[in-house]
């Protein structure tokens, strides 16, 4: 250690009026990125490497936290706005950069799991638990360079556990408020040739209040929500030679919801909510076959993708109904090549088809198909200066051809632990099938295009003990589909600007205590009105900390404070300022022994009641505890 990071330690070990040996504890960086990331490349990447601004949530610390839901871990990601209709089970959908529910790609495993029949086919998170879960990573700014269609604001790539060495046993128990009793078993293990890893998860919450109460009819019972959810999930990998390999993915989720919805009868001050039903069965799965060739510097992979979400929803009190159902898929090849040191080149043609069949107030129905084609170059100038830069161009059954591409340099100052990082890229979202074929149809709808830029700094201080950086961002988004009511039809008119920073500071105070701060401010506008967008907070402001004060406990802490946003109201469907809200939740967890640990946490420790959307209150004071065992 040098004279230098030496003073350095103890200045700020005597700041804090900690002992001074504290300053001399051994230290690992509080990193915003681990030291490998997967998205923004498509192959294994050095995160020092990496121009793009990227978060990674660990299946480690969505254990620690004990998250249950992938919507609930995105909560704090900078960047992002989670939107979900009360708790768990709700509509849930994705605000990344300003840019709409619809332009963040999400994938599980590789696996595009966008629903075909919704009416912008976007993903509702509602139904993502995390037990199987190792890894998120969160890729900010136009991707459809190497992803294509709707990676307009950016990618959420979801990766589950797989299996290695003996074979281990898992489970969970949880029990809490709200009526909450959730279950986990995993099995997962494999040879020098092999893997497997198995699991079966269920959350049930069966006593969730949403509905404001005032917005219910004087004298009326809140009827509260129930919430149920079964998810099963296998990945498995054989290596038949040394040049040749097969894996297998699954995940099939079966979720029931009973939620509060609405009959518009005219009583003030609003409608009275009543009860409905819907149940919704996700299938995600994936064959891949790999030819690795030349000492492993040229990879080939061959596979098929396949998508399957059905969806029914009944009112038993106004008796209607509506079935919806979309598949997706898709054959692909995609190659990576070492062509010499420091240049990897990755190339990729896939072949697309989705469905889409929509049973409500009438019959849409409708198919796609797209062909894209794609190349990557990731560039080693020495070890200061990277860069990815990547073209597709996508051949569309609808609307013809469409080519975007993406640049994102980097380069390091090693002797000041320094990093400028910045990139340029394009995006587009592709019609609908309901946007095509359902209200409002216009089959010759051109897609939603963006353009998007980001530039940033991060510095290590302190021999990494200390990170901090900051990023700036800015989107302008074209040829949005919007329904006019002349000529009563979709048509490519919508404008929109967005920018804004995304900040975070980092701190390793001792090898017991890390604390992390990220801030984010949006400003996100119509292009032709200068109006905010709806249900885009301005700033956003996360801290959390982590405190291992015995080698058997672990304790950790997260405060959340989001500002006003505008918002539609849920009855008459005016424009609204919603209330911005903060959040303290706090988890523990102790080692009984090696396989056995209890664990408790609070959330929503202060009860802040607001509703995101409007209408929908979010979940109150929670208390839950449980017990985690391993083999």
């Amino acid at each position: 250690m040098s004279l230098q990071s030496t003073a350095s330690r103890l200045t700020i070990a005597f700041l804090l009026g900690l002992p001074a040996s504290a300053a001399f504890a051994q230290s690992a960086p509080l990193n915003t990125l681990p030291e490998v990331v997967v998205s923004p490349t498509a192959f294994p990447t050095p995160s020092d490497q990496i121009g793009s601004s990227v978060t990674v949530i660990t299946g480690e610390q969505l254990q620690r936290d004990q998250i249950r839901t992938v919507s609930d871990a995105l909560k704090t990601v900078p960047g992002m706005n989670i939107v979900q209709t009360g708790g768990p089970g709700g509509l849930t959908s994705i605000f990344m950069r300003g840019t709409n529910s619809n332009h963040t790609k999400v994938l599980i495993d590789g696996i595009d799991i966008s629903d075909p029949s919704n009416p912008g086919r976007q993903v509702d998170l509602g139904h993502l638990t995390t037990d199987d879960v190792e890894r998120i990573e969160v890729l900010r700014g136009p991707q459809s360079g190497l992803y294509g269609a709707d990676a307009m604001g950016g990618v959420i790539s979801i990766t589950t556990k797989k299996g290695s060495g003996p074979a281990k046993w898992t489970g969970m128990i949880e029990g809490g408020s709200f009526g909450t009793f959730n279950q986990a078993v995993g099995v997962s293990g494999g040879t020098d040739n092999s893997n497997y890893a198995f699991s079966v998860s269920h959350q049930r919450s069966d006593s969730i209040p949403v509905t404001p109460l005032d917005h219910v009819y004087p004298g009326v019972n809140r009827r509260n929500n129930f919430n149920d959810n079964m998810t099963y999930s296998g990945k498995v990998g054989v290596d038949i030679s040394d040049i040749f390999g097969l894996s297998f993915v699954s995940r099939y989720t079966d979720a029931g919801l009973r939620y509060s919805d609405t009959d518009f009868a005219p009583v003030p001050p609003a409608a009275n909510p009543n009860f409905s039903n819907s149940r919704g069965q996700y299938f995600y799965g994936l064959a891949d076959a790999v030819w690795r060739l030349w000492d492993g510097r040229f990879n080939n992979h061959v596979g098929y993708d396949y998508t399957d979400i059905r969806r029914h929803s009944w009112d038993p009190d106004v008796f209607t109904a509506g079935d919806y159902a979309g598949q997706r898929g898709k054959i692909y090849w995609k190659s990576d090549l070492a062509l010499a040191p420091g240049q990897k080149l990755l190339m990729g043609v896939e072949r697309e088809e989705e469905k889409g069949r929509i049973d409500f107030f009438g019959l849409t129905q409708g198919r796609n198909t797209n062909t894209g084609a794609y190349a990557e170059l990731h560039s080693s100038f020495g070890d200061r200066l990277f860069l990815t830069s990547n073209i597709r161009h996508d051949d569309n059954e609808q609307f013809g051809g469409h080519t975007t591409f993406r640049f994102a340099p980097s380069f390091v100052i090693r002797e000041t632990g320094t990093t400028f990082k910045g990139s340029y890229g394009t995006g587009f979202h592709a019609p609908s099938i309901d946007q095509l074929y359902g209200f409002g149809a216009n089959p010759n709808l051109k897609p939603e295009e963006t353009k998007g830029y980001d530039f940033g700094f991060e510095q290590y201080l302190f021999d990494k003990a200390v990170q901090f950086g900051a990023t700036y961002f800015k989107n302008d988004i074209t040829n949005l589909i919007v329904f006019n009511f002349v000529p009563f039809q979709n048509e490519n008119i919508g404008l929109a600007k967005t920018h804004g920073i995304e900040a975070f500071v980092a701190w390793q105070m001792t090898n017991r205590f890390q604390v992390r701060a990220d801030y984010t401010h949006t400003d996100a506008v119509d292009g032709t009105t200068g109006i905010d967008l709806k249900r885009r907070p301005s700033n956003k402001t996360s801290v959390s900390a982590v405190w291992q004060p015995t080698d058997k406990w672990t304790l950790s802490a997260t405060a959340l404070w989001v500002s006003g946003w505008l918002d539609t109201n849920r009855f008459t469907f005016a424009t609204v300022d919603q209330t911005g809200y903060q959040t303290i939740n706090l988890a523990a967890n102790y080692a009984l022994n090696e396989k056995t640990t209890i664990f408790g946490r609070i959330d929503n420790l202060l009860d802040k009641r607001y509703e995101n959307p409007n209408g929908f209150l979010a979940t109150g004071f929670g208390i839950y505890a449980g017990l985690r065992m391993k083999q």
